[in-house]
């Protein structure tokens, strides 16, 4: 079996990076969809979300073959939905932005493993709502997004002079757990009991 794991990206990461976001762009282009045809995402939002610690790849085999931008902190273009509403508009949320599968990989189930992993990290920061959106011909991510129980929301415009309308979704986990952040002492209470 394949070493499969998902760790915070590194500087050393960019270019393996930037030809999966350029495969994708090519696709998009060729299923038709304007969506990252304007230069975005460019090397540079990279480097930032790395800075950040934002940027998240995939392992397999020891080859970049995924990236997702997961963002904690308030998306600004999502203060404004229209036809629709978020679930939990007050409460805090983390971002899936910049999602990507390498060429060679498509069509493996690796956004399964990559979405699973991306809403384990955010848990663990004690997150239990992410928000995405997507272009609506964008149907190989609205598929990923749906398949991961995100619900459709409503419209939110970003900065594309070519099409700022985006779908977006969202995804409310149970409430019916308490969420434990984890941190380096987590298991002092069981040292100090030896």
């Amino acid at each position: 079996m394949a070493e499969i794991y998902l760790r915070r990206a590194q500087t050393q990461d960019l270019a393996a990076i930037m030809k999966i976001i350029d495969d994708a762009k090519e696709l998009l282009k060729k299923n038709g969809s304007p969506q990252w045809q304007n230069g975005y995402p460019n090397q540079e939002n990279f480097t930032q979300d790395i800075a950040m610690q934002t940027n998240w790849i995939l392992i397999n085999d020891n080859k970049v073959v995924a990236t997702a931008t997961l963002q904690l902190t308030p998306e600004p273009t999502y203060h404004n939905i229209t036809q629709g509403q978020w679930q939990q508009p007050n409460e805090p949320y983390a971002t899936i932005h910049r999602v990507a599968i390498s060429s060679n990989y498509r069509g493996q189930g690796l956004s399964k493993l990559l979405f699973s992993n991306l809403l384990t990290v955010g848990q663990m920061q004690g997150i239990k709502n992410f928000r995405i959106d997507t272009h609506r011909s964008n149907k190989a991510m609205q598929h990923i997004a749906e398949n991961f129980n995100f619900k459709k929301r409503g419209i939110i415009k970003v900065n594309d002079q070519n099409d700022p309308e985006r779908l977006a979704y969202e995804l409310n986990l149970g409430s019916y757990h308490k969420l434990t952040r984890i941190n380096n002492n987590f298991m002092q209470p069981l040292i100090d009991r030896l």
